[in-house]
């Protein structure tokens, strides 16, 4: 079967792509739930020099952004993962034939749903990674990176993905 609703054989479809975005999901909610069973708030637990595993709610966006507004702002990342997940199943629809453009899209989806269910069922997001770095402490108090967790890490994963992608395509491109 050489093409299956104008894609070819070999190329993974949009069940496939919607798959791993699942997988990347549960994963980040199977290791929120058992933080939030095994942790207080506020709980941190030292697991090298550099690394602890930390219990933290984050009411707003990447670095706390907007984390003291007054509510409205978990609704608002709410409707924004859904909608952009609606785009990037439209791209994926779109350019089926682009394997690493379609995997950055589905880590990127998968993280912002991850955190949009953590919005829905607790108004916050669970972080529970935090790394610390001498190096950093002129930027951030302590040498203390911003704590995260799984689906934050496939965001940046599918975001460094989209950027070599786009430098890979720019060096096959006709100059």
């Amino acid at each position: 079967m050489a093409l299956f609703h104008g894609r070819r054989a070999g190329t993974p479809g949009i069940v496939f792509w919607l798959g791993l975005a699942v997988l990347v999901i549960a994963a980040d909610q199977v290791t929120k739930t058992l933080v939030l069973q095994q942790f207080q708030h506020g709980d941190v637990r030292p697991v090298t020099s550099f690394f602890n595993l930390v219990r933290v709610h984050n009411a707003g966006a990447a670095f706390n952004f907007l984390a003291g507004a007054s509510g409205w702002q978990r609704w608002f990342f709410v409707v924004l993962g859904v909608v952009v997940s609606g785009f990037i199943v439209w791209m994926i629809r779109a350019h089926p034939q682009q394997k690493l453009f379609c995997f950055a899209v589905t880590m990127i989806m998968g993280g912002a749903l991850g955190n949009v269910v953590d919005r829905l069922l607790h108004g916050y997001v669970v972080d529970f990674l935090q790394f610390r770095f001498a190096f950093l402490q002129p930027i951030f108090h302590g040498g203390f990176f911003p704590s995260f967790n799984l689906a934050d890490s496939a965001i940046t994963l599918g975001a460094a993905c989209l950027i070599l992608d786009e430098l890979l395509r720019v060096r096959r491109s006709p100059s």
